[in-house]
């Protein structure tokens, strides 16, 4: 008889574990899916506020735009577009044409500067040395429910204010 009862004590404790490995994977499977909706809801939020969104950037879940050095030009000299815009060059670089309004926040100081950005919402430019750094504030940005971000390709190298200065 005492073997039965150790039998469904033992069971009883894998069906436990088994139950919390499943409790895991839904929480996992939860938070993937909330992921999933906020991509989607700023891809409502970019389609209400008539930004051109690419079928294929709507279909693989593009999480921030790359902008065309000249796309970003144009928005940048577009007096009626309101943006913020961001430097995250490293703090000894001197670019050719400096933007002056731009928020400047090296991206060595990113992680703990990024909240003098203070809004999730407005587009939000993000220059650096040659838009590789860009894409990574871009990414950190996201992941913190900024939706609204935009990557300057090439960023200064390839800028063309640099060339009109």
């Amino acid at each position: 008889m005492e073997l039965k009862v150790n039998n469904v004590f033992i069971q009883l404790q894998e069906f436990e574990v088994s139950i919390s490995k499943l409790e895991e994977k839904i929480l996992q499977l939860e938070k993937r899916v909330e992921e999933l909706v906020q991509i989607e809801r700023n891809h409502l939020i970019r389609i209400k506020n008539h930004e051109e969104l690419t079928d294929e950037f709507i279909y693989h879940g593009g999480k921030y735009l790359d902008l065309s050095p000249e796309k970003a030009w144009n928005l940048y000299t577009n007096r009626d577009y309101n943006f913020i815009v961001v430097d995250v060059c490293s703090k000894d670089f001197k670019p050719g044409f400096e933007i002056t309004e731009a928020l400047r926040i090296p991206w060595e100081e990113f992680p703990d500067r990024f909240m003098e950005i203070n809004t999730r919402t407005s587009p939000i430019l993000i220059i650096s040395e040659d838009g590789t750094t860009s894409i990574l504030a871009c990414e950190f940005l996201v992941k913190l429910g900024y939706y609204n971000c935009n990557n300057i390709s090439g960023g200064y190298l390839h800028w063309p204010g640099s060339k009109k200065a």
